[in-house]
């Protein structure tokens, strides 16, 4: 029984194969007004209007369906992106990190070249922590008592005096800034007679320095550079060496307040709130005694 099914499908299907070899090659060989070419033409504008209606009721089907795949991938696109903005941002953030400290560490360089740093045996610290409020006070150091730092060693940065130290650890250290109220060093104006006075922070005002103690007529003005004077006396040494850079002199009354209160104003050249690297000044006089101007 089976047998016969199997055999007769096979003759139905070997039938409708020839049916259909014998219509192809009826169609293709006979002209476009022959019968078959009618009945197809026939076909086609029955089946027309139905494909039609069929079309413009499937397009919302087909609009939703592209929309939710166009939506997905739109999706799948925007996850990608951010990663790759989160991952340029972070290459950016770093780059600009390096930046600050290359520039930095050159106007290190500027200071050893320009005064012989390396006399001193200066030790290169990083800034690892600071006061987001008191930011003009003090800031901590990755070196300490390990590397040679001791109580107010000289410590410079971002081409300038940037403090002392005066909290020693074996392995960190603390600097009283220059803008701290207690800080004050002898100080030098480059103009045309080497004026001396005294440099202390100016109350109220952590951006601003005053140089104190001035003679009444000095030829001071605006722009001078202002640098420790590395005074000594007798056996006592200054704190500070000589010559090192602190600010300029910002006032543009300077004679006036010079007449009123031998003083003037000086801005920091160092950039204190934004130090990442500093230099420790282990050896400022070669080992002789040392005093700090009161």
């Amino acid at each position: 029984m089976h047998d016969k099914q199997v055999r007769r499908r096979r003759a139905v299907l070997a039938l409708l194969v020839a049916v259909s070899l014998i219509l192809l090659t009826a169609y293709f060989g006979e002209s476009p007004s022959s019968p078959l070419h009618t009945v197809q033409r026939g076909i086609v504008e029955v089946l027309s209007p139905v494909q039609e209606g069929a079309s413009k009721a499937l397009k919302p089907v087909r609009d939703v369906a592209g929309w939710f795949s166009d939506t997905f991938s739109a999706k799948s696109q925007r996850d990608q992106l951010k990663k790759e903005v989160q991952t340029l941002r972070t290459q950016l953030d770093r780059a600009q990190a390096a930046l600050i400290q290359n520039a930095q560490l050159s106007k290190l360089v500027g200071l050893d070249n320009s005064l012989g740093i390396a006399s001193f045996q200066p030790v290169t610290a990083q800034v690892i922590s600071r006061d987001p409020t008191l930011w003009y006070a003090t800031i901590e150091v990755d070196k300490g008592s390990d590397d040679g730092v001791r109580m107010n060693d000289p410590v410079v940065g971002d081409g300038g005096l940037v403090g002392k130290i005066t909290t020693v650890a074996p392995s960190a250290s603390f600097v009283t800034l220059i803008t701290e109220h207690s800080f004050a060093v002898s100080a030098t104006v480059q103009d045309s007679l080497g004026d001396q006075g005294v440099l202390v922070p100016e109350v109220g005002n952590p951006n601003q320095l005053l140089l104190q103690n001035l003679p009444l007529r000095a030829p001071i003005q605006t722009g001078q550079q202002v640098v420790t004077s590395g005074f000594k006396s007798g056996p006592l040494g200054s704190l500070y060496p000589a010559g090192i850079p602190i600010g300029q002199v910002s006032d543009s009354n300077t004679q006036d307040d010079l007449l009123t209160n031998q003083q003037v104003k000086v801005n920091p050249v160092a950039d204190l709130r934004h130090l990442d690297v500093v230099q420790i000044l282990t050896t400022p006089h070669g080992g002789s005694r040392r005093a700090q101007v009161p």
